[in-house]
Formats: structure tokens, C-alpha cells, sequence
């Protein structure tokens, strides 16, 4: 029970609600300490001056009457009195020296008649009566060591208790404001928090239901599209999968169903079984090949070995390799002539592979009577190289998917249309190896052209 509670003031401890609660408290509190801090300034300011100014009257006002004391009288006899008086209403020290230097007035009596000495404390005034000095007066300064702290009470006499009451009610407005915004900031925060626990656990339907603007509306969008993309990811892994097993398990079923035939008698071991048992393991060998090189290619590890070569000479090389397959179907292929192109830095064997691929998916979604053509030509620093078929097309819904793994636009797993899949992903991988980027344009009914770039050599 203790752990859990104490687990539970943790977690408000460390919730954004009662953080942004404590961070306006704390702004409140130190806004107003501020504030009354400059004020409590301004007031022992005021009050310092206050006390200048009426220092500097009552002095005038002392030396005033002393000068007229000496003026009527003539002398300084009796004044001692008037001293002392002065004394004790100013609450200072007051000494009056007469023009010989000896001490003919003094408000404490301590030393009067006596030689002034020169450290008496005060700053002198001389008093001056008709042309002449009559006199030297000093006033013992002022010890006000409250000043500072004079200013306290009169701030909270007159505004101290508005400050309390304002802080009160400021609070109350920031605990206020604090559950409002909090509910409007942390209501989408608190969404995206759940989806991403509900995505994080496999369900990748989960979608952020929040429209707003601003940052969070951006992260929320953010968010959606990070989720439709582990969605569509996570399909096209499990699509892989089975894709996988079934390209396995066909020539696999094939090698068994022969094995099994050969082992019952019901077939003999001639040379026709063994060249279908032949052909279905190098079918599992391709497949297995593909599978190694996409991931290597996928994962940043295919070793190429660039070179000059000549672009022609390697297009009229891969053209003859599948010339055979052009005429078993009937299909016309060409070379359309173009101004010599300069050498291009390629692996030859990974773009010929390349270039075999886009050929033979060509001649597999091309109908008898079809043409084929392969061109190529220079752009900046690439060569561009491309293969057009007048064949089937691609349908609107496939183009985004044509560079999928196992992605066919033929759904049947019929391999003389559909191959295994993968050939247009290595494809891509491949050029893209090489620094160059592969595109395509395709209508339905009408046909399509793929086209690759590769860089030109060095000179």
C-alpha cells in the first residue's frame, strides 16, 4: 500500500500538469518579490531624500537663528539654552565655537568653555554676522540605521496587504489556468501517449484523432504519418513472408513430388526427371541468390567494383544474352543508335544485371508481335539508359508498389509473368549503389519505359 501511493505521488510529481502548476506559482512569487523588492528600493530612496532635504532646513534654520541671536545681542552669552533646546528637539548633537575657538554652546554641556577640538564631529558651518565670521557651528549627523528597514512597515501599511491579497488571488488564477490549459495542451499528448503504447504493442491501426493547429497538431500529423507507414511496413513484411515461404515451398513441392515419384517407381531416374530436378533447384538457387543480394544491397554492403566501360558494348551484350527469350516469344528487340557516349564508372556485372532485369520484365508483360527497344544518352554528368516495351502497361493502383519486394502487378504466381518479384528491387538498389536513381512512365494498354542513370568516368 506504501509503495503504491508513494508510486502514485511520483508519478503527479513528474506529470507536466503539476509541473506547469509549480512553474506558474513559481513566476507568480517571483515577479512579486521582484516587484516589491524595486519598490522597497524606491521607498528607502525617497525616504533618504526626505532626510536630506530636511536635514539641510534644519540647519539653515539654526545657523538663521544663531546669526540673529548674535545680531540682536552682540555676543554669544545665553545662547546655551537655546542650544540645548535645539538639541533635543533635533535629537543631534548641536556645538557652537565662538571666533576664538573656545566652546560657548553645547547641547550635551559636555564641553563647554572648553577648546574646540578639531575631530569634532559634524561638518562645520561658519556663521557670519554683519562682514565678518561671529562663529563656527556643528551639528553631530544623523544615525538612522532603520532606513532601510523604516521602509518595510510603511510598505505593508499601504501596500503590503494589497501585494497578499493580489498573490492570493494570483495563484488561485494560475491553479485555475493551470487545469485548463493543461486539459487543452495535455488532452492530445495524453492521445498520442496511448496510441503510441497501443501501437507499440502491434496494433497499427491506431490513429491520433486531432485536428488542431500548431505544434501539436503537426506532431499529431506527424505522428499519423509515422503510423500509417509502420502499417504499411508491417504489410509488406508479412507479405514478404508468405511471398518467401511460397517461393520456396514451390520448387521445394516440385523436388519432392519428383523424389517421391522416383522413389515409388512411379517415374525413372532418366535424364528428363533429372534435368527438371536440375532446373528446379537452380529456380530455389536464383531466388536464394536475389533474397541475399536485396538484403546486402538493402543493408549498404554490396561490394562494386567501378571501372570505365563502354555503355554500348554493355547494352549490346546483355541484348544478346536475352535475344533467345525475344525470339521464343516472338518479340523484336533494338538498339536505337544514338552519338557516342564517353565511358561510365560502373560495376559492368551489377548493371548488366540491371539491365537484364528491365529486359526481362519487358519481354514478360509484353504480348507476341510487341517491340522492345533500348536507348541511352548523355545527361550532365550521367549517361541515361532506358528500356521501352509497347506491352501491357501498369494499372494506376500498382505504380507505387512496382519497387516492392515480390510485388507483382500480375497477381497470379504464374512465373513465366510474374518471375519471383524481386527483380525490380535489385534493380533499384542497385543504380542506387551507383549513385544514380531509376524512374518509370507507364500507360495501360499502351506500355512502359524504365530508365536508369549511371555516372560518367572520371577523365
Amino acid at each position: 500500500m506504501e509503495l503504491a501511493t508513494g508510486f502514485q505521488r511520483c508519478k503527479v510529481i513528474h506529470s507536466l500538469q503539476f509541473r506547469l502548476l509549480t512553474a506558474f506559482t513559481l513566476v507568480i512569487l517571483v515577479s512579486m518579490g521582484g516587484v516589491f523588492f524595486f519598490i522597497n528600493q524606491v521607498t528607502q530612496q525617497e525616504i533618504r531624500g526626505f532626510e536630506e532635504r530636511a536635514e539641510r532646513v534644519r540647519t539653515g534654520r539654526i545657523e538663521f537663528e544663531l546669526s540673529l541671536y548674535y545680531s540682536r545681542q552682540g555676543d554669544w552669552n545665553g545662547i546655551q539654552p537655546f542650544v540645548e533646546q535645539w538639541g533635543s528637539f533635533y535629537g543631534r548633537q548641536i556645538i557652537v565655537i565662538d571666533a576664538k575657538g573656545i566652546v560657548v554652546a553645547d547641547s550635551q554641556g559636555k564641553l563647554l568653555g572648553k577648546p574646540h577640538s578639531p575631530d569634532a564631529s559634524g561638518r562645520p558651518i561658519l556663521l557670519r554676522g554683519t562682514g565678518s565670521v561671529i562663529g563656527t557651528l556643528y551639528i553631530s549627523p544623523g544615525t538612522s540605521p532603520g532606513t532601510g528597514f523604516e521602509s518595510l512597515p510603511i510598505l505593508f501599511k499601504s501596500i503590503g496587504r494589497f501585494f497578499l491579497w493580489g498573490g492570493l488571488i494570483a495563484i488561485a488564477l494560475a491553479l485555475l489556468l493551470t487545469f485548463l490549459l493543461s486539459w487543452r495542451v495535455l488532452a492530445p499528448v495524453k492521445a498520442l501517449t496511448v496510441t503510441a503504447r497501443r501501437l507499440g504493442q502491434g496494433d497499427f491501426s491506431q490513429r491520433v484523432q486531432f485536428k488542431g493547429k500548431g505544434e501539436i497538431g503537426e506532431l499529431a500529423q506527424s505522428f499519423n504519418l509515422m503510423a500509417s507507414e509502420l502499417e504499411r511496413n508491417e504489410e509488406l513484411r508479412r507479405n514478404m513472408v508468405a511471398d518467401v515461404a511460397h517461393e520456396l515451398r514451390t520448387p521445394l513441392t516440385n523436388m519432392k513430388g519428383y523424389l517421391e515419384a522416383v522413389s515409388d517407381g512411379v517415374i525413372a531416374p532418366d535424364a528428363a526427371t533429372i534435368r527438371s530436378l536440375y532446373e528446379e533447384t537452380a529456380l530455389l538457387s536464383r531466388l536464394v541468390d536475389d533474397l541475399q543480394e536485396l538484403a546486402l544491397a538493402e543493408a549498404g554492403q554490396l561490394k562494386l567494383l567501378p571501372q570505365p566501360e563502354d555503355i554500348y558494348e554493355l547494352i549490346n551484350r546483355v541484348v544478346a544474352l536475352v535475344q533467345p527469350q525475344v525470339t521464343a516469344k516472338g518479340l523484336s528487340v533494338s538498339v536505337e543508335p544514338s552519338q557516342p557516349l564517353p565511358p561510365v564508372n560502373i560495376d559492368a556485372q551489377r548493371i548488366s544485371q540491371v539491365l537484364r532485369n528491365l529486359l526481362e520484365n519487358a519481354i514478360a508483360h509484353t504480348d507476341k508481335g510487341g517491340a522492345i527497344s533500348v536507348a541511352a544518352w548523355q545527361q550532365d554528368n550521367w549517361v541515361k539508359v532506358s528500356v521501352t516495351d509497347t506491352g501491357e502497361g501498369i494499372p494506376a493502383e500498382d505504380i507505387p508498389n512496382i519497387f516492392e519486394r515480390f510485388y507483382r502487378v500480375d497477381k497470379s504466381r504464374d512465373r513465366n509473368t510474374g518471375g519471383s518479384g524481386l527483380g525490380l528491387t535489385i534493380s533499384k538498389r542497385l543504380v542506387e549503389a551507383h549513385g544514380g536513381k531509376i524512374e518509370f512512365q507507364s500507360e495501360l494498354g499502351k506500355g512502359s519505359r524504365f530508365s536508369f542513370t549511371v555516372p560518367l568516368a572520371q577523365t
